[in-house]
């Protein structure tokens, strides 16, 4: 099975070389980077390395930068696609464990589970704000959908291609609430998600939002929880099985 790695891309030129080293070897020739219009030499660097390079007319934000990379993933005959922030935030190593859940038939989706314990995150740099925020929302969301998931909002995740052709991409927001959403439908339709833990390493180029941000992110969060009533899944699962 084909194994692809995306990468969206913003002003990433010093830690992607890092990051692109630390995916195992087999995975390093099957890189998708989405460059949302870099300021710096983010496309060269990458383009040195060796990595496919998708220069987008515009910045579409987080979520519309994915939207375009699965797209070409798909295209170039993606079985799996395992999303690897090129800032080193996530531990790039283990991203061929993620595919593997799916590969051998156990699981469609698998995420990177960053918060394996409070102590764990804090000192591998993650802001407080950002850690009880991701508590608080996480809470909400496994009560809601009934899951039991470590968080609802982790950058790294490994789909299959069967998701990705199944979920309407299209009609997740372009920010960061795209991660939500997308893992919110994949629950919906019935797709079987898992998690690992996976290192994390909060530093000085790693993405964030800041506390405002937090809290419209949040609300957005809230909103589209509410629009997906847990009671309404069977009706998402029939849809996925006619998409089948």
């Amino acid at each position: 099975m084909k194994i692809m790695v995306a990468m969206p891309a913003f002003n990433v030129e010093k830690s992607l070389p890092q990051t692109f080293n630390a995916l195992p070897a087999s995975l390093r020739s099957h890189v998708i980077l989405g460059n949302n219009q870099s300021r710096d030499r983010t496309a060269e660097v990458a383009k040195e390395l060796g990595i496919f390079v998708l220069t987008h007319d515009k910045n579409y934000g987080y979520g519309g930068n994915l939207k375009r990379i699965y797209r070409e993933a798909l295209r170039q005959g993606a079985d799996v696609v395992v999303e690897v922030h090129p800032d080193f935030q996530y531990e790039p190593s283990v991203a061929d464990l993620l595919a593997e859940y799916i590969t051998r038939g156990h699981f469609d989706v698998i995420q990177a589970n960053r918060i394996r314990s409070r102590e764990e995150s804090l000192s591998g740099g993650m802001p407080f704000y950002r850690y009880f925020g991701n508590r608080a929302l996480t809470l909400f969301e496994n009560l809601w959908f009934g899951m039991n998931f470590g968080e609802w909002h982790s950058g790294m995740r490994a789909y299959s291609r069967q998701v990705l052709e199944t979920l309407p991409l299209e009609t997740y927001p372009d920010s960061h609430a795209f991660a939500s959403d997308i893992l919110m439908d994949c629950v919906m339709y019935g797709f079987r998600v898992a998690e690992v833990p996976v290192p994390v390493r909060y530093e000085a180029q790693s993405s964030s939002v800041n506390l405002i941000g937090l809290f419209a992110y949040a609300a957005r969060i809230i909103w589209s929880a509410l629009k997906r009533a847990p009671w309404k899944k069977q009706k998402y699962r029939r849809l996925a099985q006619s998409k089948a």
